[in-house]
């Protein structure tokens, strides 16, 4: 099976929505401010639908790429800390974890620098209905890490947060997506609202999220809703994007990377 997200996309046009939506989010944004909540969406006057270069902040820095083999081997996929007992999981896209003892997990990437370090695959936790068929359904992965020079004690949630696990998220919930395209080497977000494209398959518009952004997370009111995945290894156009939903298999993997820690 060939994941179009593997491969690098021609970049599209981003496409801006009405300015109505801007001043609503710029709104948002203020009252977060005063309230000091983040908002659940695009950067502060980032309309919906749009996807422009993430700020570095909290939810970007629990955000990586993951590279094969090293920071010289090329980022081919995205991951997202998750909170959890070990403080040392990450989810992802199944399809990301085919060579899981070359792959490595840089959070917070950008333009060549690791700010945290770089991370080795300790462990993954695939559901056998991708391991036996690569049922899209199935397209998501926990992964414990631990530092590749061995040499931190701290674990990787202890230096950049993590984001919950929710499922049973509306159909129509608006997602924020962050993820590495290959050709980028700083992280892209877009937010919209999504709908079903299957009872068990979401769909989200927004342009860039090209070959390098499968495993993405998918945050819903910053908790983690799904990565990007799934249907067509998560779109054949970068225009459009899916995720499997959090089924009752994917939060026992978390559970089970989670007590592995």
């Amino acid at each position: 099976m060939v994941h179009r997200r593997l491969l690098p996309q021609p970049r599209a046009v981003g496409r801006a929505r009405a300015r109505r939506a801007s001043r609503i989010l710029a709104a948002l944004a203020a009252m977060a401010a005063l309230l000091s909540v983040d908002v659940p969406g695009a950067e502060a006057g980032q309309p919906l639908g749009v996807t422009a270069r993430a700020a570095p902040d909290a939810a970007a820095d629990r955000v990586g790429a993951l590279f094969a083999g090293g920071l010289d081997g090329g980022h081919f996929c995205t991951a997202a800390v998750v909170r959890s007992a070990g403080r040392d999981v990450i989810a992802t896209a199944a399809h990301c974890l085919e060579d899981p003892d070359t792959t490595v997990f840089a959070p917070a990437y950008r333009e060549g620098e690791a700010p945290y370090g770089t991370w080795r695959i300790t462990g993954v936790y695939v559901a056998p209905g991708w391991t036996d068929g690569e049922d899209p359904d199935a397209d998501i992965a926990f992964a414990t890490v631990a530092p590749v020079d061995g040499g931190r004690s701290e674990r990787v949630e202890d230096l950049v947060g993590g984001f919950p696990v929710a499922a049973d998220q509306a159909a129509d919930a608006t997602v924020t997506v962050i993820g590495y395209p290959r050709g980028e080497e700083a992280p892209l977000r877009c937010a919209n609202t999504t709908a079903l494209l299957s009872p068990t398959q979401r769909r989200i518009e927004c342009p860039d999220l090209s070959g390098g952004t499968s495993g993405s997370p998918w945050l819903v009111d910053g908790a983690l809703a799904g990565v990007l995945g799934g249907h067509e290894g998560g779109g054949t156009v970068p225009e459009v994007s899916y995720s499997a939903l959090l089924g009752d298999r994917a939060v026992e993997l978390y559970r089970e990377a989670s007590d592995a820690g």
